[in-house]
């Protein structure tokens, strides 16, 4: 499999990313032996970057992760990346209380995180939301002083906007920031991706099917869960979705003509951004994993691009990203 560098201080990892979120939480039922063997499938293909959060599904999802490398072959385990966010308050119901960035607190998340996972460092390490209490070079001076004791490698960044982002690259050196970006959510090409190549940090783009929404697999039948984040996204209700699948509509029959699925068109495209943007796909089971891989032989023409964003303009979709009360924790400036 082709690599990418992780911006100018960062690693070089596959051209693909695994995000493991939805084998563990806010996508309905997940089987667990399916995810395992779908993270040893992805190390097998070649992949080498394993996204999850310390807060998805309360630590869930990290031991899931540990646990299936220890059943990797020595091989594919060394060559596993982490990708771990943190900062994310939780209760016992599953609600969400805020952000902690302080000092004291990453250092406590790293602490568990290492322990979850079951390795002796993390990779890429990164706050999953701003804390608008604890200004960003406090967060970061304290990851670059796990990075000085060897627990992390490299400071990433998450959701955060071009000030913010300068600001955290003048305290520590930033390798990395994780922010969705797909063919109908391209806010970051105004202001922020300038400022990243600018500053030499490279981009992981999750969300590049949208939550499955761009993937050519959903319907407007489709029943979730209450437990389902996309029951309460607004770009999943009513007339909002139908607009939205009409989209998809339109991109499927430029997939189509090239003999491709919708989701691997989809996740071309992001790719084709450019060589500093590895997409993270949210792949639950093997199936998924192997439609995903298959994008990376997709291979867009100018004729093709054309295509994709007259069919899918800019700002094309209905409804933000995120319910009005998560879309105040996206882009602070602090």
């Amino acid at each position: 499999m082709q690599t990418r560098p992780l911006g100018t201080t960062g690693p070089q990892v596959s051209a693909l990313g695994l995000g493991c979120m939805g084998m563990s939480a806010l996508y309905g039922e997940a089987d667990r032996a399916e995810s395992i063997a779908t993270i040893h499938a992805a190390l097998e293909a070649g992949v080498t970057l394993l996204d999850t959060g310390d807060f998805y599904a309360m630590g869930h999802n990290e031991m899931l992760i540990g646990e299936a490398l220890r059943a990797a072959p020595a091989a594919l385990r060394e060559q596993a990346l982490t990708s771990v966010k943190f900062g994310a308050l939780r209760d016992p119901d599953g609600g969400w209380s805020g952000y902690d960035g302080r000092p004291a607190a990453v250092r406590n998340f790293a602490a568990y995180s290492l322990q979850r996972l079951g390795v002796d460092h993390i990779d890429v390490y990164r706050i999953a939301r701003l804390d608008p209490n604890v200004p960003i070079e406090e967060t970061v001076g304290a990851i670059a002083e796990l990075v000085e004791k060897g627990h992390v490698r490299h400071i990433g960044l998450s959701e955060v906007g071009a000030e913010t982002i300068r600001r955290a690259a003048a305290t520590a050196p930033i390798s990395d920031l994780q922010i969705e970006y797909s063919l109908i959510s391209r806010g970051i090409e105004d202001e922020v991706l300038p400022t990243t190549r600018e500053l030499g940090i490279g981009i992981t783009a999750y969300g590049v099917l949208s939550r499955g929404l761009i993937s050519g697999h959903f319907t407007a039948d489709r029943q979730l869960a209450p437990t389902d984040f996309r029951s309460m996204s607004p770009r999943f209700q009513g007339e909002n979705l139908q607009h939205n699948l009409s989209l998809v509509e339109a991109l499927r029959k430029i997939a189509e003509q090239k003999g491709v699925s919708v989701a691997q068109i989809a996740i071309a495209w992001v790719s084709s951004r450019g060589e500093d943007i590895v997409p993270l796909v949210g792949a639950r089971t093997r199936e998924r994993l192997t439609e995903a891989l298959g994008a990376l032989d997709v291979t867009l023409d100018d004729a093709d691009l054309a295509a994709i964003v007259q069919a899918v303009p800019a700002d094309a979709a209905a409804g933000d990203r995120y319910p009005a009360a998560q879309m105040s924790h996206l882009g602070t400036d602090r």
